[in-house]
């Protein structure tokens, strides 16, 4: 059985590389190639979507070159947490990507060679976010690496992943300034954002580095306090966001309608109306996720107190 200072033998390599590697880098090369090969039709949700689809791959591709040439021993943290990390995070970007690319984009296209490679590469992009799902479940067991903890594989650290994706994608759709700019409070909310993921992404690092029983408070402390604190500003997100984007008075758009944006039959972009909808429904999703997470850290919080 491989230990943290012995890798898994080659076999164990190799398995993991034709059931799960291989047909990781098949599928997201043929989604970006795909929509590559669309030229200007592709729009700015193509662009986007092909970037995701490339990254995937070439980050795939740098896990298989690191294992084959037997790098993780190299590295100051223990590489196997890594590959795992990934494939949850790409597991969930490549679902998102087919979901966003279909509605926003494939539905407006008319029926020919495009729309044809669009649906195809949606196709590819949804069996890459399945073969990335079957990459975390069972990888770990096919390294023979049980007695090796995962935080990936744990409540606490799915919701992390599940808090920081869900941010990646409110600043996606942040991208677009004209949302918030014109309001300090709708400002406030993207701070909000900023601030949570990088509470979120600083527990994730500290445990994928072995890092957070080095901190001068109980990890499960420090845990407990940074989700507070995010549920807190998470729930003024939820208040100002929908008020200020659709209350009238505030000068919102209470309507899809009054929007310009959304009357267009074919738009290569989700309309502003849709995206702070989208941003609104998110940072419900994330606080749920946040409330979730404060659950588990107040029970073992307790239990240890109890102890």
């Amino acid at each position: 059985m491989p230990t943290r200072a012995s890798p898994p033998d080659s076999d164990d390599f190799w398995v993991g590389f034709w059931y799960f590697r291989l047909p990781e880098l098949f599928s997201t090369c043929v989604a970006f190639s795909l929509v590559v090969d669309m030229g200007f039709e592709r729009g700015d949700i193509g662009n986007w979507s092909m970037s995701i689809w490339c990254f995937c791959f070439a980050m795939t591709l740098i896990i298989v070159m690191v294992e084959l040439w037997r790098l993780p021993s190299r590295f100051p943290f223990y590489w196997y947490n890594f590959p795992i990390t990934y494939a949850c995070y790409a597991a969930l970007v490549c679902l998102s990507t087919s979901i966003i690319y279909s509605i926003a984009y494939v539905q407006f296209l008319l029926y020919g060679p495009s729309r044809d490679r669009a649906i195809t590469a949606t196709a590819f992009s949804c069996i890459a976010s399945v073969v990335y799902a079957m990459d975390v479940a069972w990888v770990w067991d096919w390294y023979d690496l049980d007695d090796i903890t995962c935080y990936v594989h744990t409540l606490p650290g799915l919701l992390k992943v599940l808090e920081t994706f869900v941010a990646g994608v409110i600043f996606a759709f942040l991208s677009n300034t004209s949302l918030y700019l014109h309001q300090p409070a709708l400002e406030w909310c993207v701070a909000v954002y900023s601030i949570c993921f990088i509470l979120a992404a600083v527990v994730l690092l500290l445990n994928l580095g072995e890092r957070e029983y080095r901190l001068p408070v109980p990890f499960p402390v420090f845990q407990l306090v940074l989700t507070m604190l995010s549920i807190l500003l998470y729930i003024s997100a939820l208040v100002l966001w929908p008020l200020y984007q659709f209350y009238e008075e505030l000068g919102g758009q209470p309507q899809r309608s009054s929007d310009g944006d959304c009357r267009d039959e074919l738009t290569y972009n989700m309309c502003k109306w849709d995206q702070r909808l989208a941003v609104a429904i998110l940072t419900a999703i994330n606080l749920l996720a946040y409330v979730a997470d404060l659950v588990y850290w107040a029970r073992q919080v307790s239990v240890g107190t109890e102890d």
